[in-house]
């Protein structure tokens, strides 16, 4: 295992040889950031990211220095230094030299890896963000914490919208869905919500898993085609959800050693079109372990409890995982070193939870029940797309581009240009650039019909000839194998039919018409003359592929011959199974880019450069059983070097043996319906079907005579036990006629004995009964007598007791009469004390009458007086205000006669008696106002009063009548001032002693008027205590 110490350096190679896929462990490298001083330290890392292609790494440590670890071009570089920890990372955005990265302030900072500058700084949490998911467009992102999360658009890096969620619910995880527009929010109550991105409207809810499968969701992973959710916690327990169906289809248990699991990443893979089949599991004992979902087999596991594994992140294109270890250093694994057959583990230790006794029925038969979906794959338009563009054809092209132009936009010369730099197509766009090579009709309505007609009785118990563990595989090769038997014949009979399609059905066992089709143009194009000597391999081929080899290597023919090794046993095995057998995934992969992108008999080509790459290996096979085993297992050999040779040997073999000059060239199928296949000896497959017709014949002819002899046997073992129960029961019903036949002379003989005692014992109990009849009759009599005595002893016994109740009743009576007379003299003191209070209550309601009387008289006089003076003070104003308007003509008269030779101190005087006039009737009016006002409320309070002490009386009428005419007085009296207001410029000082003497007047008047009041409420107020008094004497 190399180590790469980044130490001060800022930049660098990561390794100085690259292990591949014979890494030990897998570890292809181990990173460590140590730093030199006085204390030599390892700075921990903390967080790893991959890009969208999986070519570059994102590290960063507990100091906030983030590196880039460029896997292709071996380089690391430090791109920034943000001087605190980070707590996740986001390296796929649409930018592709930008990335994200949350630091322990609760921020999220964008920086550029070129410029190594701060793109944007995002605020708005208040706790640490624990994860950053970005859309597939990369133009959105969705930052979460436990207590909210938040979606950004990260061209203007604004927040768009904010999810907030009560305290005690808090949120495990919210994520966008791979290739969809659909976010997945995850709460800590177990419950999952799926929202539309557009509107943000909730689509749909996870239900709640059946009772007692619940565990409490940490983590989750979700398949690159958004089917399939896994959800894991604190058990030892994987629910996995179909987000189509929306309800849980398996909960896959893992060993006893794993008792809560802290990450789940699925194994991204080329060939299952998105439907990811492999995933880690990161447990609490810091190993994870890979299983496959439907099968549950433990593929391999990396770390150890003694190397711990902190968190790992795995590549999108499945060729590397990333891991952050216990120890602080970060892990490079190569998943195809991992997958070799010598790094498998033992067998798997996973099951499948279907029984149990805390799972009920319903969940066990919602598991078993489950079938999956077929893969519409988006992926496959979007790829189209991509190629499209890339490889789009120009209008002016020559006749041999058009010849070589295919479906979509493709052109087979660039593919195989692109294939020659590369050695292979890329992962991502190599089931599309197949379907393009062997032009695919995808003829749906025949493929139907194919369909329709069932399994073929020939691939009926191909499970017992072929265990395959996954039921959906064995399925999808089943129905592949009876398509093709239905399509042509001489595919039922074809033993190596199944081993030739496997391959193809494992990857596009989601597609089942391009599956079929694939496989049936491999056989049209790739196969031809195999069929030619059926049953017996195609000689022919096998003679063109001996030809070139003894042409290019003879010693290595000549040494198979000497051991009598045919080609039967070196090429044989090796066509039949399409080199599967021989070739890991990636190399057969490899190979057949190639082989789609040439001439059909490069595949012959490409057998026999196998056969002379391991000359070596073979020349040192010297026994038949050891030539058999190499070509029916891995070799260690080099297949790039393969694939050259086998171009070397379409160029330099001669024309006459070379197999192009003997096979077709490459014809893709027609499209609508399938061409008719019948390159093969009819004579011997109808013969054969014949004999399998005839056999099957025999065979249910045989069947049905041994049916209807087990029936017959049936019947007879049935009649012979009706038989033997017969008889059985014959005999039992003679032994209990005879058993009861005893029992009869029996009872008789013990009846005959039973009477004879009933005799004897009748006469003695005729005995007994005159007995007890003279006994009973002497008791009799005794019984009577004492009857006799006890009633005359309740006869004197009742007499005195009803004396003495006699004496009793007549005590009570005078009792009774003498409490009777006492209570009438309480009665009559009682009467007399009412009516001397009536009597009291009279008198006083006379004198108080009375003294109403007398008010009502006092008040009608005061009244009548008091309205005397009234209209005599209206009379004086009148007659003042007659003898002012005389006085005010006179002094204009005199004006009039004087001339206007009036000095300046006259005018002056003039003027200033007319202001003083004027002021002294604004106070005169002011002051009558004020008293007026005074007079009303003093007349408002008296009548209230009285309204309260008499109310039941009628003094209250006469206040009333009283405060009336006082109020028309008042009235007048404010009117009467009203008129001094007539022609003031024409007033004297002579005036001004007339007014004088009525203010007087007034003044006085209501001095009376103010007096007389006073002395009718005290009145009031004494009449009121004197009536009031008698009542407060008593307590209630």
């Amino acid at each position: 295992m190399e180590r790469c110490d980044l130490g001060e350096r800022r930049q660098g190679p990561i390794w100085t040889r690259r292990a591949g896929a014979a890494a030990p462990r897998g570890v292809i490298v181990n990173i460590i950031h140590g730093v030199q001083g006085y204390h030599s330290k390892t700075i921990h890392f903390l967080n790893v990211a991959f890009n969208n292609s999986g070519d570059s790494l994102l590290a960063g440590d507990r100091q906030g220095n983030i590196y880039v670890f460029d896997l292709n071009g071996n380089r690391f570089n430090l791109v920034q230094k943000t001087m605190q920890a980070c707590t996740a990372l986001a390296f796929n955005l649409r930018r592709k030299t930008e990335f994200l990265v949350a630091l322990a302030d609760y921020s999220v900072k964008c920086f550029d890896t070129g410029t190594q500058e701060l793109v944007s700084w995002m605020r708005g949490h208040e706790s640490s963000v624990s994860s950053i998911s970005v859309h597939g467009s990369g133009k959105y992102a969705i930052t979460t914490s436990t207590d909210t999360a938040q979606l950004w658009d990260l061209d203007t890096f604004q927040r768009i919208r904010k999810l907030n969620v009560r305290q005690s619910v808090g949120i495990q995880k919210v994520f966008f869905l791979p290739l969809s527009n659909t976010i997945l929010s995850c709460f800590k109550d177990n419950s999952v919500f799926a929202w539309e991105f557009d509107t943000l409207h909730c689509k749909y809810q996870l239900p709640t898993p059946v009772e007692g499968s619940v565990l409490f969701y940490k983590v989750f992973a979700v398949t690159r085609d958004s089917r399939t959710l896994v959800a894991g916690g604190k058990s030892n327990h994987l629910h996995l959800w179909s987000l189509q169906l929306k309800r849980l289809v398996r909960i896959i248990q893992m060993p006893e050693k794993v008792r809560s699991v802290r990450h789940l990443e699925f194994l991204p893979d080329s060939f299952d079109g998105g439907s990811n089949k492999v995933l880690g599991v990161l447990s609490q004992d810091n190993v994870m372990r890979f299983i496959n979902i439907e099968s549950c087999k433990l593929l391999f596991d990396i770390g150890s409890p003694e190397e711990g594994i902190s968190t790992a992140v795995i590549s999108p294109n499945g060729r590397y995982i990333a891991s952050v270890m216990e120890n602080g250093s970060l892990n490079l694994y190569s998943v195809q070193a991992l997958t070799q057959e010598e790094n498998k583990p033992p067998p798997a230790m996973f099951k499948v939870v279907e029984d149990g006794p805390k799972y009920t029925p319903e969940e066990n038969k919602l598991i078993t029940k489950v079938t999956s979906g077929k893969s519409k794959g988006p992926w496959k338009s979007k790829q189209s797309k991509i190629q499209s563009r890339l490889l789009k054809v120009q209008a002016t092209t020559s006749l041999e581009n058009k010849e070589n132009e295919l479906p979509s936009g493709l052109n087979k010369k660039r593919l195989q240009a692109l294939l020659k730099g590369f050695g292979e197509y890329p992962a991502k766009y190599r089931m599309f650039v197949w379907r393009s090579l062997l032009q695919l009709p995808e003829n749906h309505l025949a493929f139907s019909s194919l369909i329709d007609r069932g399994i073929h009785s020939a691939f009926v118990n191909i499970q017992k000839e072929y265990p395959i563990k996954s039921r959906k595989l064995l399925r999808v090769l089943q129905r592949t194998l009876s398509a093709l038997a239905h399509w042509s014949a001489i595919f039922a009979e074809t033993p190596y039919l199944p081993l030739l399609a496997f391959p193809f059905v494992k990857l596009f066992q989601n597609n089942q018409l391009i599956c079929f089709e694939v496989v049936a143009t491999v056989v049209v194009n790739f196969c031809q003359h195999w069929f030619e000597y059926f049953p017996n391999p195609p000689l022919n081929v096998l003679g063109m592929m001996e030809n070139v080899l003894a042409h290019h290597d003879k010693e290595l023919l000549r040494h198979l011959i000497k051991y009598n090794v045919t080609s039967q046993v070196y090429a044989w095995p090796l066509l039949e199974t399409l080199l599967s057998e021989v070739l890991t995934r990636e190399e057969w992969l490899k190979v057949f880019d190639n082989i789609f992108s040439n001439h059909p008999s490069y595949f012959l080509m490409i057998v026999v450069a196998y056969i002379i790459c391991s000359r070596v290996p073979l020349l040192h096979c010297n026994q038949a059983a050891d030539f058999e085993y190499f070509f029916h297992h891995r070799n260690n050999v080099d297949i790039n070097v393969v694939i050259k040779e086998a171009y070397h040997l379409m160029e330099a073999t001669p024309l006459d043996i070379h197999p192009q000059h003997m096979l077709d060239d490459f014809t893709p199928l027609t499209k609508g319906q399938y061409p008719v296949f019948n390159k093969y000896p009819t004579f011997i497959v109808d013969y054969q079907a014949r004999e399998w017709e005839k056999i099957r014949q025999d065979e249910i002819e045989y069947l049905r005579k041994r049916q209807l002899a087990h029936e017959s046997e049936a019947k007879a073992q049935e009649q012979k036990a009706e038989d033997e129960a017969w008889y059985r029961k014959q005999k039992l019903l003679r032994e209990a006629e005879e058993q009861k036949r005893k029992i009869l002379l029996e009872e008789e003989e013990k009846l005959a004995e039973q009477r004879q005692r009933l005799a004897v014992g009748k006469k003695e109990l005729k005995v007994k009964e005159l007995q007890l009849l003279d006994a009973s009759r002497r008791r009799f009599l005794n019984y009577q007598q004492d009857q006799l005595q006890m009633e005359l002893k309740r006869l004197d016994d009742e007499i005195a007791r009803k004396a003495s109740l006699r004496e009793q009743e007549t005590a009570a009576a005078v009792q009774d009469i003498e409490l009777r007379q006492m209570e009438l003299e309480s009665q009559k003191q009682l009467f007399e004390q009412v009516a001397e209070e009536n009597l009291a209550k009279a008198e006083q309601k006379h004198i108080d009458t009375d003294w109403r009387l007398q008010a009502q008289r006092r008040l009608r006089r005061d009244d009548q007086d008091r309205e005397r003076c009234y209209k005599e003070i209206v009379k004086l104003l009148h007659d003042n205000r007659v003898k002012e308007a005389e006085l005010l003509k006179a002094m204009r008269e005199t004006e009039e006669k004087k001339t206007f030779n009036i000095s300046v101190a006259q005018w002056e005087e003039v003027v200033h008696n007319k202001a003083r006039l004027e002021e002294e009737q604004k106070a005169a009016a002011a002051a009558d106002g004020h008293r007026k006002q005074f007079l009303d409320d003093k007349m408002n309070d008296a009548l209230e009063l009285a309204e309260k002490l008499h109310r039941e009386d009628g003094c209250f009428e006469s206040l009333h009548n009283f405060k009336a005419r006082c109020t028309e007085r008042g009235v007048e009296i404010q009117q009467v001032p009203r008129s001094g207001n007539i022609c003031l410029d024409d007033l004297s000082t002579l005036a001004s002693s007339p007014h004088s003497r009525r203010r007087a007047e007034l003044a006085r008047q209501e001095r009376e008027l103010m007096a007389e009041v006073r002395r009718l409420r005290q009145r009031l107020t004494s009449r009121a205590q004197t009536r009031h008094s008698p009542a407060t004497t008593w307590s209630p």
